[in-house]
């Protein structure tokens, strides 16, 4: 098991761990009735955080955040040393969680993307591990909530004796969503973007040879080229740059934010 602890990446405190470490810290939560913010970031979820001074607040103030991108581990390795064997990769730590609540019998709740989408992962979890016990399947309203709705949302998903909590928004609505969530729910909460979708098998998944070699930002833009290009485009050369300046000492990334000025849920 691995755990070095948070380090600094351009400002985010990142958790250098392995999955073994993130799924023991998961399921301590859980078995303690103890709320938990965890997320899995790549480079655009880092660098959502290092552009917006309110999001670096609440990512900072996570429980546990997971090198989900080749890139954040090779950094993390590059800067640190620590020496960082494989990522935590969101649909696969998602996975083997998964797995072994259904051999325990955890109960789970899935939060977030299209009805079809949240519909059909729930019926592959079940496939993959007969037993599951899913206690919530419930699709994103795709907007933001209001007092009451939040309030109903809480009460669905802790009624529901769910004592893990997926939460499939995409980056940073499902970060914003965890954070709102804090103190109101006493389960550990994890941002898992893409495994929805990917876990459901209604999005393909890169080849391990790509994955392997930091390249799965390709293989998702050349199959979603007109909602991701600018992300790629941009975020990824200037989260190089950045990096560079910050292993050479040019330029210091503080990991103090600001905290949000409003808080609304988002749905």
């Amino acid at each position: 098991m691995l755990n070095l602890g948070k380090k600094n990446i351009l400002g985010i405190l990142i958790d250098a761990v392995d999955y073994e470490a993130a799924i023991s810290f998961v399921f301590e939560c859980a078995g303690k009735n103890r709320g938990a913010m965890i997320s899995a970031l790549a480079v655009h979820g880092v660098m959502t955080g290092v552009l917006d001074p309110e999001h670096k607040f609440r990512l900072n103030g996570f429980d546990l955040l997971v090198p989900d991108g080749q890139p954040v581990r090779w950094v993390m390795n590059w800067l640190y040393g620590t020496e960082m064997r494989d990522r935590v990769y969101g649909p696969e730590l998602m996975r083997r969680i998964c797995e072994r609540a259904a051999s325990e019998g955890t109960s789970i709740y899935l939060y977030g993307s299209t009805k079809p989408v949240v519909t059909s992962l729930a019926e592959s979890l079940t496939r993959m591990f007969p037993g599951i016990n899913i206690v919530g399947a419930e699709p994103s309203a795709f907007r933001k909530l209001n007092p009451d709705e939040k309030v109903a949302l809480q009460q669905r998903i802790q009624s529901s004796g769910a004592s893990i909590v997926f939460v499939g928004l995409g980056c940073p609505r499902q970060e914003i969503f965890a954070y709102e969530l804090r103190g109101s729910l006493s389960v550990p909460v994890l941002a898992v973007g893409a495994a929805f979708p990917l876990l459901a098998g209604v999005l393909p998944q890169a080849p391990p040879w790509m994955q392997r070699l930091g390249l799965e930002w390709l293989f998702r833009l050349l199959a979603e080229p007109r909602r991701l290009w600018r992300r790629y485009l941009y975020l990824n050369p200037a989260y190089l740059v950045l990096v560079t300046l910050q292993r050479f000492g040019l330029r210091h990334f503080s990991p103090q934010g600001r905290p949000p000025a409003t808080e609304v849920l988002v749905g």
